[in-house]
């Protein structure tokens, strides 16, 4: 690290130096994020929110001290990025550590530098034992990427207790929404107003679970899909982790309220040896002044720029889970395979089933070995099927767990994340991935089968909590556990660069970046249930782009809710992700082949549109619909789906609002119903869907909204917005 910072007027001054008015500015797309020395002289984020000019620093910063309060410290109070109650911060720590049972406080700066796109601050404690160091980078859709890595400088073991990134928000932020959720209902949004204290989500499931707090966000009273001024943040870790906002009577400097995150250590998880280090999950920060339409652009943005994002055309898959389940045997899968080439799939991924003993869901797991009394020549007949049909091979694997009936867990005991009572969960306990063994013998296994078979696609999936966690020390290790299977992920694709992987968990409990790190894709949830879906994948979507996103058809009545559902609606549910099917197609009708075919024929023609446009939604007309769509990068073109889920007071539906195209150009508008025709719930249809001459209208028409057809509940009406006008 240099020793010097940049400074808004390009000027340099040593970080520690006397001169207490130094600023870091960070700024792109719109957002900046200012960076300037507290009382103490620590740096402290002054701002974060809309781009400011450097005209607007010196403003900003003779206004960056608040008044000193009655029944107070004597001097302004501070929030720095090291905030701590050494210099009167009474609300959560960004730091904790201990050396003997000493708490480490009194941090200091030593050392800062900034190119104007990443600033590095490095603080040490008052008796120099350890050494933090904050970076903060503004990457191409203006997410501020945040992590701390601690380096302990003493010849003592000192244990590391929390570690946050915290950044603090204006009094006009005091509206909160994240998420809860359970298994085939993830993704659940839920509000409240800010209030003084602390709000906290942890996660102590090993993975963030089905009630991950997954993105939270807190904004201007009201905000909306659209409107509103909001800040947000999204921890990418894999293990266990906490989210808080925080408001204190007192605020924080000059601003109101903190929002934060970081993994969640438990006593003695993490502990440092001499010059041993401790690198943070980096927690990704947002502010956007459109609503959350306008955080969900930023981060899809982030997401779609890194370079591991798949850039090919994502294919259409046929998953064979709620088609055979354990019912496996070539003859069966191959008549699958080849109805599954006939209308359209390009990706055929055999699911569970298919090793060592694994006739039902209680025994065999961890024995990755084909089942030679299923599949006496191996996997290799199908999979060479599947390729002369011109469709790609997956496979499922659940790497991290284990059935107690098995030959692994009769083998390697030791090799089992255990405590006392042992709690079984799904007949499955988990492997230890702390310990280089078990990381190397499951990636050895998994590399033979992926070689041998021929696969060019994974499923991995992981249906459980980390409940038994304890290692070595007495201490729960969930934290080098975590990182044990990031390295098998890294090292499987290292063998297999050409491989693409799905993170599973039991649906969606492990939906996060930290793992979108090595994988290509999430399977959003268990249920596919489309009136369930609509809502998961609407509120997946707020962080992570549709290409992401597995969705998938399956049968009439739902394998999870036993619903039944019209294939129209299941269609274009489907058709707004990575779209597969779950489904026999053995069974299916020739009527429903038919219809499938012109499915999947619909998602080739619209996946370069909804796999690279802009996710906008429609704020609510009533309680029982929903507007979505993807508008192309050049507003030229777009794709919405009008959705009723339930019915509603509402007897018609008026004018509805189609946001985010070009008010300058004129589209012409086409209803899409090659998937079949949405049922509706009235006597007709407004005029302009009458008549049969085409209809073209500009975008400030659409801005003020379409009468829309009231549909009936659990159907969904395709709208395909055309554009030939330039912009």
């Amino acid at each position: 690290m240099t020793s010097s910072i940049k400074l808004h007027a390009d000027q340099k001054v040593r970080a520690d130096a006397d001169d207490a008015a130094f600023t870091v500015h960070l700024r792109k797309a719109g957002t900046s994020v200012v960076f300037a020395r507290d009382i103490f002289g620590l740096p402290a984020v002054v701002h974060w929110g809309a781009e400011l000019s450097d005209a607007d620093l010196p403003g900003l910063l003779a206004t960056s001290q608040p008044a000193v309060m009655n029944s107070s410290i004597d001097i302004p109070r501070t929030f720095s990025i090291a905030a701590g109650r050494t210099f009167g911060w009474s609300g959560t720590p960004t730091l904790k550590a201990h050396d003997d049972d000493v708490q480490l406080e009194g941090f200091t700066l030593v050392d800062a530098d900034s190119d104007g796109a990443e600033a590095r601050f490095a603080v040490r404690d008052a008796g120099e034992t350890v050494e933090a160091v904050f970076t903060y980078r503004l990457d191409v859709g203006a997410i501020l990427h945040a992590s701390i890595e601690i380096e302990n400088l003493s010849p003592r073991w000192v244990d590391v207790d929390a570690v946050r990134a915290l950044m603090p928000l204006p009094a006009r932020a005091s509206e909160l929404m994240d998420f809860t959720g359970r298994w085939t209902h993830e993704r659940h949004p839920q509000r409240s107003e800010v209030r003084d204290g602390t709000w906290i989500r942890s996660s102590r499931r090993g993975r963030p679970g089905h009630d991950s707090s997954f993105l939270t966000l807190v904004g201007t009273p009201g905000f909306s899909f659209r409107v509103g001024e909001v800040w947000a943040a999204h921890i990418a870790w894999s293990g266990n982790q906490e989210t808080l906002v925080e408001r204190l009577p007192e605020g924080a400097g000059v601003h109101r309220t903190v929002l934060g995150a970081g993994e969640l250590l438990d006593a003695g998880e993490v502990g440092l040896a001499p010059h041993d280090t401790y690198r943070s999950p980096t927690v990704m920060f947002a502010w956007s002044d459109t609503g959350i339409d306008g955080i969900t652009a930023r981060f899809h943005t982030s997401i779609r720029s890194r370079p591991q994002h798949p850039r090919s055309p994502r294919p259409l898959l046929l998953n064979t889970w709620e088609a055979v389940y354990f019912d496996h045997d070539l003859d069966t899968l191959t008549n699958l395979a080849d109805i599954s080439a006939e209308v359209g799939v390009e990706r055929f991924v055999l699911d569970d089933g298919w090793f060592h003993g694994r006739r039902s869901d209680t025994a065999g797991l961890g024995d990755w070995h084909v089942d030679k009394t299923v599949w006496p020549d191996g996997l290799r007949p199908l999979s060479d099927r599947v390729h002369a049909l011109g469709m790609q091979f997956g496979l499922w694997f659940e790497p991290e767990m284990v059935n107690p009936d098995s030959d692994l867990a009769r083998e390697h005991p030791e090799w089992i994340l255990r405590e006392l009572p042992i709690l079984e969960s799904r007949h499955q306990h988990v492997l230890d991935f702390s310990r280089e063994e078990v990381v190397t013998f499951i990636v050895d296994r998994l590399d033979d089968i992926i070689a041998a078979a021929g696969v060019d696609f994974v499923k991995w999936d992981h249906n459980r909590d980390l409940h038994a966690a304890l290692g070595g020390r007495g201490s729960r290790q969930v934290h080098s556990h975590t990182h044990g299977v990031y390295r098998a992920f890294e090292e499987i694709r290292r063998r297999h660069p050409h491989l693409e992987i799905e993170s599973c968990a039991s649906g969606g409990a492990r939906a996060d970046l930290g793992i979108l790190q090595f994988t290509d894709r999430v399977w959003a949830s268990d249920c596919n249930d489309p009136v369930e879906r609509q809502q998961i994948q609407r509120w997946t979507q707020t962080l992570l782009p549709p290409e992401l996103i597995g969705a998938h058809v399956g049968p009439a009545e739902s394998h999870t809710t036993h619903r039944h559902a019209d294939f129209s609606f299941r269609a274009v549910t489907a058709l707004f992700g990575h779209a597969g099917l779950e489904w026999d197609l053995r069974g299916a009708s020739a009527e429903e082949l038919t219809a499938i075919t012109a499915w999947t024929t619909l998602y080739r023609e619209l996946r370069g549109l909804l796999h690279a446009g802009t996710t906008v939604r429609g704020d609510a007309v009533d309680s029982g619909t929903l507007l979505h769509g993807i508008v192309s990068p050049d507003r030229s073109e777009a794709v919405f789906a009008w959705v009723r889920t339930e019915t509603s007071t509402t007897a018609h539906s008026p004018r509805v609002q189609i946001p985010g195209l070009d008010s300058a150009r004129s589209y012409r508008v086409r209803v899409r119903e090659e998937v079949g025709r949405a049922s509706r719930h009235q006597i007709a249809d407004p005029a302009w869907l009458d008549d049969s001459s085409e209809l073209t209208l500009t975008g400030a028409v659409l801005a003020q909204g379409l009468p829309l057809p009231v549909l009936n509940p659990g159907q969904a009406l395709l709208l395909h917005f055309t554009s030939d006008t330039e912009a």
